[in-house]
């Protein structure tokens, strides 16, 4: 089925340029926020100044929730939910955006500073499914916060303002390369390999008793340095999340500016659309809720992923808050909700077209992609919208005149993928796997539509109504 490009309903001037507004905020957005915490931050802060009060405040002052309320949750600051309550009572449903904020990347060990041959090194640990390969040779930041002993937090984005270092993994020069480049792809580059070099020059201060210190003085002239610019001891690494991610800002892509090259897009370029549908919300028929969790990349696992009871939680204190608190309640209200589990789709890219089938893969420019599964072979560990959810959603697209498209993940045999979806499903909920079209999926510097990112926004919103 032809699909017509979205383009083509933003003509050059002022509707075009409704388009390339929401884009550039959104990418500054993503050149601003790498981590799951700064999306959070970023998050809370416009959520409270857009009416949303957190839903601690209103369990410790006893509140009572109403219709119109704008509530949110924050989950130890690597995920949230955002509600607007509706006229209908929670039993009845809610409509939901779900997406993740985390993203492939590399994370600093706990125990990481090491020197190796006049070189200091911080040791690292992949995190999600990466080509290792694609992590070599460019500039990279270090996100994240060091936590003392006292719980002083210590935030940490280094190299990504100008005045900044950055660092890098190096990578074998080609004219000593012979048995490398005979190696598979996979093992090109290995993973205890994709360590950071962060200095060289020797400490020249007063010696140190230790004689293992005094052979290492580089690394303790890095050490020296951390202790006195970011009162840091090598000990405080035990408890930090530093995640080492693509230095440098979001870009617009080519001679049209019709594209954002970033990264991260997956999968902030969902949830950021969620997030901003969620402030359109003044009082729906039915509560509409945004939920972005972690850890989807690694299975969704942990205190912030998917898998964690943060959601189901959250909704009893709503209904607590709301003075209707039953166990019958809170299944109902989820058993009965519809969910957008908004994660993002491969594009199609001629320049590999062999793994896709073109009349079932999702393309630039034509709209918010549905896949009505995604799983791996033989539809392994996915979920599978039921048609008659569908029919409602292509009801809702098409009443509201948004782009949309269908896709699978590939060829059949070729590999595949999972989401958020089938958990929420657990629950009985209508769930579908919706989002934007990605090049350069899970490499560092990753590839949208400004077209179809709007579009989304404009079908979450149409979803929030209408659902």
């Amino acid at each position: 089925m032809d699909r017509k490009n979205a383009w083509e309903k933003y003509p050059a001037g002022e509707k075009r340029e409704r388009v390339y507004e929401f884009a550039e905020k959104y990418r500054k957005f993503l050149s601003e926020c790498k981590t799951e915490r700064e999306c959070v931050g970023a998050f809370v802060r416009k959520a409270e100044k857009e009416g949303f009060v957190s839903l601690q405040k209103v369990t410790g002052e006893n509140k009572k929730l109403k219709p119109g309320d704008r509530i949110y949750a924050n989950n130890m600051g690597k995920g949230m939910a955002l509600f607007v309550i509706g006229t209908d009572g929670l039993e009845c449903g809610m409509n939901i955006l779900g997406a993740h904020i985390d993203s492939p990347r590399l994370d600093l060990k706990q125990d990481p500073v090491y020197e190796d041959n006049d070189f200091a090194m911080f040791d690292t640990h992949y995190y999600g499914g990466i080509k290792k390969y694609q992590w070599v040779t460019l500039p990279l930041a270090l996100h994240g916060v060091i936590v003392k002993k006292d719980g002083t937090a210590i935030p940490v984005n280094i190299g990504d303002k100008p005045e900044d270092p950055v660092f890098g993994i190096s990578d074998l020069l080609v004219h000593l390369s012979g048995e490398q480049m005979e190696k598979k792809a996979a093992k090109v580059i290995e993973g205890e390999k994709l360590d950071l070099l962060i200095g060289s020059i020797p400490f020249s201060g007063e010696e140190k008793d230790d004689k293992e210190k005094r052979k290492e003085k580089v690394k303790a002239n890095i050490l020296a340095l951390l202790e006195k610019e970011y009162e840091i001891e090598e000990e405080d690494f035990l408890s930090a999340e530093i995640e080492v991610v693509p230095a440098g800002a979001a870009r617009d892509y080519g001679f049209d500016r019709s594209m954002i090259m970033g990264y991260g897009h997956d999968d902030r370029v969902c949830a950021y659309p969620s997030f901003m549908a969620m402030l359109k919300m003044k009082e729906p028929k039915r509560t509409s809720v945004c939920l972005l969790v972690d850890k989807e990349e690694i299975g969704s696992v942990g205190a912030t992923g998917m898998q964690s009871r943060f959601f189901e939680n959250t909704v009893a204190e709503l209904i607590n808050a709301m003075g209707c608190y039953s166990e019958l309640t809170l299944r109902r209200a989820m058993k009965n909700s519809d969910v957008l589990s908004s994660d993002v789709s491969a594009a199609f890219d001629p320049n590999y077209s062999s793994v896709m089938l073109k009349q079932n893969t999702a393309y630039f420019g034509r709209g918010l992609v549905f896949n009505k599964y995604t799983g791996a072979r033989g539809k392994s560990g996915s979920n599978d919208a039921n048609a008659e959810y569908v029919a409602k959603l292509r009801h809702i697209m098409d009443k509201n005149e948004v782009a949309f498209q269908t896709a699978e993940l590939g060829k059949v045999d070729q590999g595949g993928g999972g989401t958020i979806a089938y958990i929420l499903a657990n629950y009985g909920m209508n769930v579908i796997d919706s989002g934007v079209a990605v090049l350069n999926m899970h490499a560092p510097w990753e590839i949208i539509s400004k077209v179809d990112l709007y579009e989304a926004y404009r079908g979450y919103i149409a979803f929030l109504n209408e659902a």
